[in-house]
């Protein structure tokens, strides 16, 4: 992602929070890597300024000031083609590691579901749970996508992944009215 052939141009935000009580530094942290910025040092962070980071970066500031701390926002941009490359890098590795975690929750959700399946659990329950799950992983792909402004490599797979999980929903979904069909014919 480039601007007019000039290169991504990054917020920087420096940080300088009391030492207690905790819970303030505690509630920046939380927020800067929900909206996935980068941690540089200390108390140092970067986001590509970028329309989505916005409320992120303002909520962050915001906390930061509610705790009686310091909040600086910088823009900045790379020297070289090859600083702007290694930011970008570092954004996108970051990026690959949420996706990662993403695709391994995915696999959670799809054993958890043959399990249930082995087990023929099939509640009206267990598939309402499922199917919070499974929107729990929806909104967290919407997330990530937006967030992964550079394009990291396992975000395709992911999108592949998430539609594998939907689709074993469904087939859970599927089998828990089959056995509930059952079960009323057979009272009946």
């Amino acid at each position: 992602m480039t601007n007019n052939g000039a290169g991504i141009r990054w917020l920087i935000l420096v940080i300088k929070l009391p030492a207690e009580p905790s819970r303030h530094r505690v509630a920046v942290w939380r927020e800067l890597r929900k909206v996935g910025a980068l941690p540089l040092g200390q108390g140092i962070w970067a986001v590509p300024d970028v329309p989505v980071f916005a409320d992120g970066v303002a909520r962050s500031v915001r906390l930061t000031e509610r705790a009686q701390g310091q909040a600086v926002t910088l823009q900045a941009s790379g020297r070289t083609p090859e600083d702007e490359a290694g930011f970008e890098a570092m954004f996108t590795a970051a990026r690959s590691e949420d996706w990662i975690e993403f695709l391994a929750d995915c696999g959670k959700f799809e054993e958890e579901i043959a399990k249930e399946i082995r087990i023929a659990k099939f509640t009206l329950a267990e598939l309402e749970e499922e199917e919070q799950s499974l929107e729990r992983l929806r909104r967290w792909h919407r997330d990530l996508t937006a967030r992964d402004v550079f394009g990291a490599p396992q975000a395709p797979e992911a999108a592949e992944r998430l539609k594998r999980c939907a689709a074993v929903c469904e087939d859970y979904a599927e089998r828990v009215f089959a056995a509930l069909h059952r079960n009323q014919e057979e009272g009946a």
